[in-house]
């Protein structure tokens, strides 16, 4: 416990372990020099990348200790409500930490991501300047557009942890930051076409062209990649744990992509066990372009990654550190600029089922169908630490009459095990029930348990969802479309 100067109780900083920095610090040097000094290697802005975000991970390890009393004495600052002695304020809005290394981080990047045009201007004594000669202009534009979009949602996400927006104001701000995207998304005329399962072409063709439908959904889908991992969060690690996951598994998805490959002789059977890119082994087969798009995707995306891990080492429990609005809008807004770029936002809402699921589930409540309070994590236990389901009716009581809709549709989750109803035994009218949100559901199904339990139970179902979506992306999904699936 420390005490900030304006006399602020402040929970002691975790302290980082300095083999971290002596193990993690020579291998990101060395992947960025080896990509510098080796211009032929395969990829080389790849390994740079990859340099780079183990760096910005060191970063946001040890920077965040140092400033948390700052934000505390500017008043950003929150007491942990799962904690049974909260008279201690956690730093909060450190998600603006890890936004400006993250931003930082891949604006640094650019010389390396365009390293072979800068090399190919220098051979040829053309210096003249950038816009002749073979120099991706467009490709610069693109990753342009999406640092700007991401410095959009770094300041509404900061603006909100600031003033407390209403979420039912704060669910448009993110088609603000989505326009620049957006707008070179058109000016490289993408794709708007959307082609047909087997079973329904007899009805609507093999490809349907959805034009301005598609931008609509686009940024729509910035909006749902910001705030659904916003609404399912109140403990601690929650909503960097499922950024970290979904980074990963849109990372790993790239990757599929890639043309790398390598042999695994295998004596008995006289055969190589060949592991790579499912579909990036022939690149002259393939489509370069597709390559460029998943490439630019993993560009984006290793940084975030480093940045949640170096993160995730201050808010997992106890929480050292919360994140605040900000990191909900910075990831929310990096998975939809990837999604956008990539030509795959549809693979990309597979990844985000359990956030999907949540939503549905928390509809009810968002939309007034049943009271919804402030805040609707779980309740703790002060005696045993142990996190139990939480009641709607915490900040207003419940409605005596509640419409007949708002009774089906709670009688309809109770019958499912995703609420527990209260029920006046006199009346037989509905009282109360568990707030809609799937860390009470996971209560309800396992029972009460300390806060990092729920948080690796809420982790369990995220990695869950991502192998149910590789299998429906890669095996399902052969089964409704033909031809190439990439």
């Amino acid at each position: 416990m420390a005490r900030s100067n304006g006399g602020d109780l402040v929970v002691a900083p975790r302290k980082v372990p300095q083999v971290l920095l002596l193990s993690l610090l020579p291998i990101s040097l060395w992947l960025i020099v080896r990509a510098l000094i080796t211009p032929a290697l395969p990829l080389p802005a790849l390994f740079s990348s990859l340099g780079v975000s183990i760096l910005a991970g060191i970063v946001v390890t040890y920077v965040i200790p140092p400033l948390g009393p700052n934000f505390v004495r500017a008043g950003l600052k929150g007491r942990d409500l799962l904690k049974p002695k909260n008279e201690e304020f956690v730093p909060e809005s450190i998600g603006l930490v890890c936004a400006a290394v993250y931003i930082m981080t891949i604006i640094l990047f650019i010389p390396f991501l365009f390293s072979e045009a800068f090399t190919a201007k220098v051979a040829s004594h053309h210096l003249e300047g950038l816009a002749g000669g073979e120099f991706p202009i467009q490709k610069l534009a693109v990753y342009l557009a999406a640092v700007l979009s991401l410095l959009i949602a770094t300041l509404l996400g900061f603006l909100d942890d600031i003033f407390d927006i209403r979420w039912r104001h704060k669910l448009p701000i993110p088609l603000i930051g989505s326009i620049p995207i957006l707008m070179v998304y058109f000016a490289e005329q993408g794709n708007t076409d959307v082609v047909m399962p087997i079973p329904l072409r007899r009805f609507f063709g093999q490809i349907i062209h959805l034009g301005p439908l598609y931008y609509l959904y686009m940024a729509l889908l910035s909006t749902f990649t910001t705030n659904s991992i916003n609404i399912l969060a109140g403990i601690n690690g929650c909503e960097v744990s499922q950024a970290f996951i979904i980074a990963l598994s849109v990372t790993l998805n790239d990757v599929l992509y890639l043309p790398w490959s390598f042999h695994i002789p295998v004596p008995f059977l006289g055969a190589d066990f060949v592991i790579g890119g499912v579909y990036g082994a022939g690149l002259a087969h393939g489509s370069k372009e597709l390559v460029e798009r998943h490439l630019l995707s993993l560009y984006l995306l290793l940084p975030l990654i480093g940045v949640c891990a170096g993160f995730m080492f201050h808010n997992w429990y106890p929480a050292r550190a919360f994140p605040g609005d900000t990191l909900c809008y910075l990831t929310g807004m990096a998975f939809a600029v990837v999604g956008i770029v990539g030509h795959f936002s549809k693979t990309l809402l597979l990844f985000f089922m359990p956030q999907i699921f949540n939503f549905i589930l928390s509809c009810p409540q968002l939309f007034g169908l049943v009271p919804c309070p402030r805040h609707r994590v779980p309740n703790v236990d002060n005696l045993t630490l142990l996190l139990h389901p939480s009641e709607a009716n915490k900040d207003q009581p419940f409605p005596e009459n509640l419409s007949r809709l708002s009774v089906l549709v709670l009688k309809i989750l109770s019958y499912l095990r995703l609420t527990k109803l209260t029920v006046n035994p006199t009346t037989g009218s509905i009282t109360s029930c568990t707030n809609l949100t799937i860390l009470n559901v996971l209560l309800l199904v396992f029972g009460p348990t300390r806060e990092e339990s729920l948080t690796r139970r809420l982790i369990a179902v995220q990695i869950c969802g991502s192998i149910l979506a590789f299998g429906i992306r890669y095996g399902l999904a052969g089964l409704v479309y033909d031809g190439d699936r990439r």
